[in-house]
């Protein structure tokens, strides 16, 4: 049974080459820059429509479209997606901005907004013949991916620092994933994988090494739309370690306003991360299209922990193209501001939510953000996996 996937192609973010769809694989074979899948839109847009999705069900799914999956039996959910966009008008006037949102990442399968991506990549690959996948993670996508290769019935190879909090290395192992503890950061996890990939053939799902966690990410994009009738807000502020949800979502605007949905009007795209590792604050400081590795990468937000991303030049991209900024959080500020949000809100946000309330009062404080702007948070995980910092 077929969905109504428009998928037509893969195209490389770099030098724009095109590659066929139905076929496993990684990255360009040509300049080594991540796959973006490319739909017919026009198509889309006959079935895609307002009306259409509130009949349909509250799962990412419902976007099938613009997503990749073509077999409707190789769809793998767990009831991803549709999270709440939530008002937080105490937590507002207590900062100044009476205008502020949280859409909160944390009521998805697993605890955190890597249940996206890694839904549509283990589909996809689950579709396209893998029998086994691996993933380099500092976490909750290591604990995503053992979800869904569990539900698929793959073989799940997880490569982790030694130093991740226990209870992502017991998600993944109860998940039925084969565990490797490293020694070093998620680029040493990263490089450990693609010994594996290299000897056993597993395939690899890593951020931005394949082409279809984007597409799972940019659902956020959808919902956000979708959430306040079809309009976006003046800023959205995103805590960025790989980035593949800050370069999803900007995909999603544009084939949206292809659509029909929304208009040519944009966010200020803002990413944020912890002074103890933040090359794309680095590089968009400078002006750079490409972002260095960040020596001694340090910070208690496992998910800001990514010392180079290979989607650097997309982040980057989408900062500027949209009058964005960067801003790096000391660990202290961010631990501070996840209490607030939830002594405020009601919400126990991951540190790396913590972080975006921590941005938005630097950038409130600096007159960058003016306190009647619509501002989103991205909450993307859950405190309680991080309950070791605060015990």
């Amino acid at each position: 049974m077929t969905t109504k996937s428009t998928l037509t192609h893969l195209e490389c973010g770099m030098c724009g080459k095109a590659y066929d769809a139905n076929q496993l694989i990684n990255m360009c074979p040509d300049c080594n820059r991540p796959l973006l899948a490319r739909y017919d839109l026009q198509k889309a847009a006959l079935t895609l429509t307002a009306d259409a999705l509130r009949q349909r069900s509250p799962t990412l799914w419902r976007y099938e479209e613009v997503l990749p999956v073509q077999d409707r039996t190789k769809m793998l959910s767990l009831g991803e997606g549709w999270t709440p966009l939530a008002r937080a008008p105490r937590l507002g006037a207590a900062i100044g901005c009476a205008n502020t949102w949280i859409k909160d990442e944390s009521l998805n399968p697993t605890g955190s907004f890597k249940a996206r991506g890694l839904a549509l990549a283990v589909s996809r690959a689950y579709e396209l013949g893998a029998t086994e996948i691996s993933i380099p993670s500092a976490g909750n996508a290591a604990g995503a991916m053992s979800a869904y290769a569990a539900a698929a019935g793959l073989g799940a190879h997880v490569f982790m620092p030694k130093d991740v909090p226990a209870t992502f290395q017991v998600e993944c192992k109860e998940l039925g994933a084969n565990v490797t503890l490293v020694d070093g950061l998620i680029n040493d996890c990263g490089a450990k994988a693609a010994e594996g990939v290299k000897k056993y053939g597993w395939f690899d799902v890593s951020t931005l090494k394949e082409p279809y966690r984007l597409e799972g990410k940019k659902t956020m994009g959808y919902e956000l739309a979708e959430q306040l009738n079809w309009t976006l807000p003046d800023v959205i502020i995103y805590p960025t370690g790989g980035g593949t949800g800050l370069v999803g979502m900007w995909k999603a605007f544009d084939e949206m306003e292809q659509m029909g949905l929304i208009g040519s009007a944009r966010p200020r795209m803002v990413t944020v991360q912890s002074t103890g590792c933040a090359p794309i604050v680095r590089a968009f400081d400078e002006g750079a299209q490409h972002a260095e590795l960040w020596q001694g990468a340090k910070t208690v937000a496992d998910g800001l922990r990514v010392p180079v991303a290979v989607g650097d030049f997309l982040m980057l991209e989408a900062l500027r193209k949209s009058g964005g900024t960067a801003v790096a959080v000391t660990d202290e500020e961010l631990l501070e501001c996840t209490g607030a949000v939830g002594k405020y809100t009601g919400i126990f946000p991951a540190p790396e939510g913590g972080a975006c309330l921590a941005a938005q009062i630097r950038l409130l404080e600096s007159g960058w953000i003016q306190p009647d702007e619509q501002v989103v948070l991205f909450n993307t995980g859950t405190g309680l996996k991080y309950a070791h910092l605060w015990a």
